[in-house]
C-alpha cells in the first residue's frame, strides 16, 4: 500500500542551472489562432483559440494568462500546443477587472468549457487546464471543482494564497482533487516561494493524491514569458514546455 501511494505522488525533480543559449522552436508565423468572445454572467470575454490541422476531435486545454494579461507569448504558446494536437482556448478573465472574485473567474471558466463542448473540433471528455503565475493558482483551486477537467498543469501558483480579492487558498481545496496535476516551479521564485510548493506537494502526498513536481534550479517567477511579453525560447524553457506537452499527452490522450 505505501509503494502505491508513493507511486501515486511520484515527485520528478529536475535542476537546471541557468538559462544558456537559445532554442529555434519555429515560432515565427505561427499565429493562426482567432478570437471569440465568451459569454459569462451576462458579459462577453474575448479569448484567444487555436485548433490542430485535420478533422479532430482532439483534446483541448484551457490556459489560465497571468495577472499580466493575455500577452504575445501565451498566444505562441497556445499555437504551439495546437500543432502538437489540442485545441487550446485563453480567456482574457481580467476584461472586466484586475483582480475580479474567485467565482467571477470560475464562472467564465466553466463558460468556456462550455463553449469548448459546442466545437466539433473538441474530445469534450479529454480538457485539460493550464495556468500560470495567478492562472497557476486558479488551476491549483478550479482543478478540484471543475469536474469536466481531467488534468491540470500549474505553473509557478501560489497554494496557500486567496488572491488578490481575498478568495479561497487552493490548498483547502486538496481533499476534492480526483485528477493528476503537474506543478512547475523555479526555486528562485520570491513571489511564490518554492518553500511553499514543497509544503503543497507534502500536503498532496499525505492526502494520496496523484502529482509530477518540476523544479528548476534558479529560476525566477514568470520565468516562460519575458519582460516584453513574449515567450522565452531557451533550452530551459523548452523543457518546461515539453514537460507539459508530456503530462497532456499521458493524461488527455
Amino acid at each position: 500500500m505505501r509503494s502505491m501511494i508513493l507511486l501515486a505522488a511520484a515527485v520528478s525533480l529536475l535542476l537546471l542551472v541557468g538559462s544558456v543559449g537559445a532554442v529555434d522552436v519555429g515560432t515565427a508565423g505561427m499565429r493562426n489562432g482567432t478570437t471569440v468572445n465568451i459569454q459569462s454572467d451576462g458579459q462577453s470575454y474575448p479569448a484567444y483559440i487555436t485548433t490542430p490541422e485535420g478533422d479532430g476531435p482532439s483534446p483541448a486545454v484551457v490556459l489560465i494568462h497571468s495577472f499580466n494579461g493575455l500577452e504575445p507569448g501565451y498566444r505562441v504558446m497556445a499555437d504551439r500546443l495546437a500543432t502538437d494536437g489540442f485545441v487550446v482556448i485563453a480567456p482574457e478573465w481580467q476584461t472586466y477587472g484586475q483582480a475580479p472574485q474567485d467565482n467571477v473567474t470560475e464562472a467564465l471558466i466553466r463558460d468556456t468549457v462550455a463553449y469548448l463542448g459546442t466545437r466539433p473540433e473538441v474530445n469534450a471528455s479529454s480538457i485539460g487546464l493550464a495556468g500560470f503565475c495567478a492562472g497557476g493558482r486558479y488551476t491549483m483551486l478550479f482543478l478540484p471543482r471543475i469536474e469536466e477537467f481531467s488534468a491540470g498543469v500549474a505553473w509557478y501558483g501560489f497554494p496557500y494564497s486567496g488572491g488578490q480579492a481575498n478568495g479561497t487558498a487552493p490548498a483547502s481545496q486538496i481533499g476534492n482533487i480526483t485528477d493528476p496535476m503537474l506543478i512547475i516551479h523555479g526555486t528562485a521564485d520570491e513571489a511564490s516561494p518554492v518553500a511553499d510548493i514543497y509544503r503543497y506537494a507534502t500536503d498532496l502526498d499525505a492526502a494520496g493524491k496523484y502529482f509530477e513536481l518540476k523544479v528548476y534550479q534558479g529560476e525566477p517567477h514568470g520565468f516562460m514569458i519575458g519582460e516584453d511579453g513574449e515567450l522565452v525560447e531557451t533550452p530551459l524553457t523548452e523543457s518546461a514546455y515539453q514537460e507539459m506537452v508530456g503530462f497532456f499527452n499521458r493524461t488527455l490522450g
